[in-house]
């Protein structure tokens, strides 16, 4: 295994990468709260980071929202939008 690779539950990874938890958005009912979503794909509680980035280059985007309104996050961890779905799982 490279350095560039590291292993989680059993299976190696890229740490410059992030992984393709699913191929369309999370669509959840936004809460006037502080989030932190999950940018490399490891995290166990998706689409929001458990620390499962630790030991990979990739961190968190943290953002505080003030909406009450359903907020569609990205899956794919590809979007140009990010943390924001913005159709990018469709070409994937």
């Amino acid at each position: 295994m490279s350095s560039k690779f590291f292993k989680k539950n059993g299976l190696e990874q890229n740490m410059n990468l992030p992984k393709c938890v699913q191929k369309k958005p999370f669509v959840i009912k936004g809460e006037k709260e502080k989030y932190a979503w999950c940018a490399c794909g490891l995290s166990g509680k998706q689409p929001f980071c458990d620390g499962s980035h630790r030991g990979t280059t990739m961190t968190p985007i943290k953002l505080v929202n003030d909406s009450q309104k359903n907020l569609a996050w990205c899956g794919c961890k590809q979007s140009g939008t990010r943390p924001f779905c913005d159709g990018t799982h469709s070409k994937l």
